[in-house]
């Protein structure tokens, strides 16, 4: 439904999971990142003061998406400039009011506010046992994954057999090249730094927090190659810009 889901949102994501990302025009194959191509825009165009007096004619004229795009480029080569911070904020607020669907909405008018207030990440709650208790162990083990700080751990080379009590089930995670991957296998000591056997999965997310104390965690050989795994993990920040460079 409209109030829920955009269209054209949802159509350009079946097609990017079917098909990818690239729409066969090569002229898009190989484009500057924003922080590039924004500043070649401005100068293409005569500079930010002119940029920012196109988008104003644009926001005049009602025609809030091209406004948008044009100081999306002036915001990109000078998020200080005072006119268009100003005017951006104005335009994603007129795009959020025209907005059906909230989730649009939201991302409009939450860049609005990014501009005239500054960031205002909001942390996420995930300490809710009930919540955390439905995680499999494959989730837990790709949310570990995609927390390591690559270049940190780019020289570790580590193998940790972990064995949950409570499944029956051992998994293999090995560390190396800065990548951590997993797979379910037979525990296998002689070729494993460590084997590290959890009571419970949730005993995992404790350990990941750095308990290593509390029952329900035994560790077989190299203790320290599971604290190096996790001491290369990082904490997800949300006070991250979604408006400005």
């Amino acid at each position: 439904h409209g109030y829920y889901g955009s269209v054209s949102h949802n159509v350009k994501a079946v097609y990017q999971r079917y098909m990818g990302w690239f729409d066969g025009n090569p002229g898009r194959l190989w484009a500057h990142p924003p922080e590039a191509i924004g500043p070649r825009y401005v100068a293409a165009m005569g500079g930010i003061d002119r940029v920012v007096e196109l988008a104003r004619t644009a926001f005049e004229e009602g025609d809030y998406r091209w406004a948008a795009t044009l100081l999306d480029h002036a915001i990109f080569t000078d998020e200080n400039h005072p006119g268009a911070r100003e005017l951006y904020a104005d335009t994603l607020e007129q795009l959020g009011y025209g907005a059906e669907c909230a989730t649009w909405r939201n991302f409009f008018l939450s860049g609005a506010t990014e501009l005239r207030d500054g960031n205002f990440g909001t942390p996420v709650n995930t300490t809710s046992t009930t919540m955390l208790s439905q995680l499999t162990p494959e989730q837990m083990f790709d949310t570990l994954a995609i927390s390591v700080n690559g270049p940190h751990a780019w020289d570790l080379d580590i193998a940790i057999d972990m064995t949950f009590t409570d499944l029956a089930t051992n998994y293999r995670l090995t560390l190396r090249n800065g990548v951590l991957v997993y797979r379910a296998c037979p525990a296998d000591a002689s070729s494993a730094n460590v084997t590290v056997t959890l009571a419970t999965k949730m005993r995992l997310l404790a350990a990941a927090a750095g308990d290593f104390t509390s029952p329900g965690l035994e560790t077989s050989g190299d203790a320290a190659a599971l604290q190096a795994l996790l001491g290369v993990l990082d904490r997800p920040d949300p006070g991250f810009n979604i408006i400005t460079p």
